[in-house]
């Protein structure tokens, strides 16, 4: 999400709480997970409670005894606190708060995956997964179907993902289909690939190659990004063909390109000038 000003504010306190409570191993992060993921449900539908939630007429105490009263025995202790604890802050808009409660119930999961040993792995499913869903119009238009049911699709995402994916990746891209909020597919893909980066504050790098790169070539690149940038890098590693030779890199923004293909069309820019 892009909060501002208050909003942000109060996201990044509710991170602190998130990585605190996360430090005990005693906490099920997954489950955390779960739970946050159901109260992003019920704000979303629920506009006129996220509103009065969101009030800065009311009295912070006031909006955290009503939803731990919405809350208690349907979530546990940790996540009715967590959420308890966001509603006495200010926030910039009513959406602000659904959005924040959703992203950490991404960070939740994206920790289970590193306790687990598994967030490289994780990393690395999101963006092939993200990768198959441009290629494919059909998949796409299945997992974004609004008339099809949520069984349908999780259904389907069992069949391409169980078994063969991380569990974690499995939850991550399940909720943002079963729960897309008004979002496209590739931008909710995206979002999960930053957070996960962030978890071992790093950058992410979309590398693009004619052909594979070989294990050192990896460990050169990744180590000149992590200078240029000041940050560890990610590479997530794309094969495309059409780029003829040379390497492409993107960091959020801004695109590094020194291929072939994009030598020569800047030759045949110059020439047709």
């Amino acid at each position: 999400m892009t909060a501002h000003g208050a909003s942000r504010a109060a996201l990044a306190a509710a991170r602190e709480r998130l990585d605190a409570l996360t430090d005990s191993t005693s906490v099920d992060a997954s489950k955390l997970a779960d739970e946050l993921t159901a109260v992003t449900a019920l704000l979303h539908r629920e506009v006129s409670l996220r509103r009065v939630l969101t009030d800065p007429a009311r009295s912070g105490d006031s909006k955290a005894d009503l939803v731990g009263g919405l809350l208690r025995g349907q979530v546990g202790g940790e996540s009715a606190d967590l959420v308890a604890g966001m509603v006495r802050a200010r926030w910039s808009q009513p959406r602000d708060l659904v959005d924040s409660v959703e992203e950490l119930a991404a960070v939740a999961e994206l920790t289970a995956a590193q306790r687990a040993g598994g967030l490289d792995e994780v990393e690395d499913e999101l963006f092939r997964f993200g990768r198959i869903i441009e290629s494919s119009t059909a998949l796409r238009a299945a997992l974004t179907d609004q008339a099809a049911t949520v069984p349908a699709k999780t259904g389907l995402l069992t069949t391409l993902l169980g078994g063969r994916a991380n569990p974690s990746t499995e939850r991550l891209v399940t909720r943002l289909v079963t729960q897309p909020r008004g979002r496209s597919l590739e931008a909710g893909l995206q979002t999960l690939s930053r957070l996960a980066a962030a978890r071992r504050d790093r950058l992410v790098a979309v590398v693009t190659t004619a052909v594979p790169l070989t294990d050192g070539q990896k460990q050169r690149l990744g180590a000149a990004l992590a200078r240029l940038y000041g940050h560890p890098m990610h590479l997530n590693l794309d094969v495309d063909p059409e780029v003829l030779g040379g390497v492409s890199v993107r960091v959020g923004e801004e695109v590094v390109n020194g291929t072939v293909a994009e030598r020569l069309e800047e030759a045949e820019r110059r020439l047709a000038g």
